[in-house]
């Protein structure tokens, strides 16, 4: 009986220090909102994946999906664990996955990492302002978007008292801010919805021109895209990744959405303004997805 226990014990101690090199080994997987093609998410996030493998030890790889919600998802079963998110795919992974803020791109020549919402029209349209898009065809960018969904969708129903499915003629999500400008350059909608991170970015590489397509509102400071890692990760790893991001821009040239000089901490209480504007537009989560 007593060798019996021994070899039980000697057969569980065992598997249990196998799990436990099983999971350290694992690798830790960084998960990208489909914000603009999911191509262009994968190589922006390359030099700051590659770092972060360096400094962990840990094989580090990039998950993407078709939409922000595959991504929360993903967090949510595990089988993502740090996660760059907009401010409200960040709270709707806060409540349904655990989701830690821990650090937020700061822009070059920027103190601040605040973002704008933008809505934009061809320019020759004849559209001056939100009023003028009663009864149009419409863009914004996915359910889960700030910029492209929650905070345009707070304009509107400021500026008109309706949601934007009550106001426009026809309302559609174009998938990622890239491809809601270029539907607003080709012309397949009156307007659509983005941020002046993007709207610089297509500018800059000649995807679009500010003859082609011409901001008609913008909104207040929104702010900053955070990263975010799972709450129930071990405190040391959590720790170690939140210090390699910080402390990134002193041995590489950071990236990540826009222009990033460096990353700075950020926690849950600076998104209370995304928890209020979603309460005050009445919101449920399933909407939201």
């Amino acid at each position: 009986m007593k060798f019996n226990k021994l070899v039980l014990s000697t057969l569980i101690g065992a598997a249990l220090m196998s799990a436990a090199v099983t999971a350290q080994a694992r690798d830790l997987v960084m998960g990208l909102i489909p914000a603009e093609n999911n191509e262009e998410m994968i190589k922006t996030f390359e030099p700051m994946r590659a770092y972060l493998e360096k400094k962990t030890g840990m094989h580090v790889k990039l998950f993407t999906a078709t939409d922000y919600a595959g991504v929360i998802e993903a967090m949510k079963k595990k089988r993502v664990d740090i996660a760059w998110f907009g401010p409200l795919s960040y709270y709707l992974a806060e409540q349904e996955a655990g989701a830690e803020a821990f650090a937020v791109g700061i822009r070059e020549g920027s103190n601040s990492p605040t973002y704008k919402s933008i809505i934009v029209t061809p320019c020759d349209s004849g559209i001056k302002n939100i009023l003028d898009l009663k009864g149009k065809s419409v863009a914004f960018v996915d359910p889960a978007s700030t910029s492209g969904g929650l905070m345009p969708s707070y304009m509107v129903k400021q500026a008109t008292g309706k949601m934007p499915q009550e106001f426009f003629g026809k309302f559609t999500y174009a998938g990622s801010h890239d491809a809601a400008e270029l539907a607003v350059k080709n012309k397949t909608v009156d307007a659509a919805a983005d941020n002046d991170i993007t709207y610089g970015k297509m500018l800059a590489k000649g995807l679009i021109t500010k003859e082609s397509n011409c901001i008609i509102a913008e909104s207040t400071p929104l702010p900053g895209s955070p990263l975010v890692y799972r709450s129930d990760l071990p405190e040391n790893l959590k720790a170690q990744i939140r210090d390699s991001i910080l402390n990134a821009h002193k041995d590489i040239q950071v990236t990540g959405y826009g222009k990033i000089s460096h990353y700075v901490p950020a926690g849950p209480k600076d998104y209370q303004a995304i928890r209020d504007m979603v309460k005050e537009l009445g919101l449920k989560k399933e909407q939201l997805k």
